[in-house]
């Protein structure tokens, strides 16, 4: 099923990122994630790709067709382009419909210092043109940044790059992680007037240390409200209690995005399936309403 359809079909869309092992060769160090994730019943699972070379692709394809055929779920695979050729992105595409597998999340993905770009694309809007010329038969999903992408010339510029994902074909948007609604809500507001209509499912990523969420933050710039600062500083050297206020958290920034009729709630679980659990408890009758 395409992912398109769901949101047309429901209000919120609920959906999970998990990521394929990086040094195994199989798939089962995922199981008991998978285990958890798909017995939540989501509505899709997200899973993450490699950098160019990377042999993690292979099992991307791997733990996708594993969530559809064995789980029932509509997986939707990342698909990175600044390190790959036009040619390389039509045979793992190739891939993605031999297993059966038709949504993708259209990104330029991270530079590496490692890896010598292919030059071929620059950025998600052209991954987004080429393949609805290519591979019409693929629904097609783009990332977006309440708060601006880091290395954006500024908001207006940000949200002019978004319209040109859109206008080439991103048909529903997932949101970078963010920790203060306000600014998603802020965000939204710019989408309408600059007619960018497809539905947003909101990032939402459950904070269980202080060395997880300081990376994530230098990695993508999102900002840490006063209150959430406060609770990493009392708690940082109690894991169980910096777990629980870290769960509360998310689940009052979900709570409070289901009221103000968000499109969907996209998790990013770290692959750990007692958050993903853990948040599912708290919000189930608000999701399934």
């Amino acid at each position: 099923m395409k992912i398109r359809e769901v949101y047309r079909q429901k209000k919120p869309v609920l959906s999970f990122e998990i990521f394929p092992p990086k040094r195994d060769t199989t798939l089962k160090s995922v199981d008991e994630t998978l285990e958890v994730l798909c017995g939540l019943n989501p509505d899709f699972i997200s899973v993450t790709f490699g950098a160019g070379g990377s042999a993690t692709n292979s099992l991307t394809v791997g733990l996708a067709k594993k969530i559809k055929k064995e789980y029932g779920v509509e997986p939707l695979v990342h698909l990175t382009c600044i390190n790959y050729t036009r040619e390389e992105i039509l045979a793992f595409t190739d891939e993605l419909a031999e297993a059966g597998i038709e949504n993708v999340l259209a990104l330029r993905g991270d530079r590496s210092p490692d890896i010598v770009p292919k030059e071929e694309f620059f950025y998600a809007s052209e991954l987004v043109a080429f393949l609805k010329e290519k591979r019409g038969n693929l629904c097609i999903g783009g990332a977006c940044y309440p708060e601006g992408h880091t290395e954006a010339a500024g908001r207006v510029a940000d949200i002019h790059n978004l319209k040109k994902k859109t206008d080439a074909g991103a048909e529903f948007l997932i949101s970078q992680l963010f920790f203060d609604n306000d600014y998603f809500y802020d965000f939204l507001e710019k989408l309408q007037i600059a007619d960018i209509m497809p539905p947003v499912s909101a990032g939402i990523m459950p904070v269980i240390n202080r060395a997880q969420i300081e990376r994530m933050v230098s990695l993508c710039g999102a900002s840490l409200p006063e209150k959430f600062s406060r609770i990493l500083q009392k708690y940082e050297f109690d894991k169980d209690a910096l777990f629980d206020a870290g769960m509360a958290y998310a689940v009052n920034q979900i709570v409070d995005l289901v009221a103000h009729d968000a499109d969907g709630i996209h998790v990013y679980t770290m692959n750990n399936p007692v958050v993903a659990k853990r948040i599912c408890d708290s919000i189930k009758n608000l999701i399934r309403r």
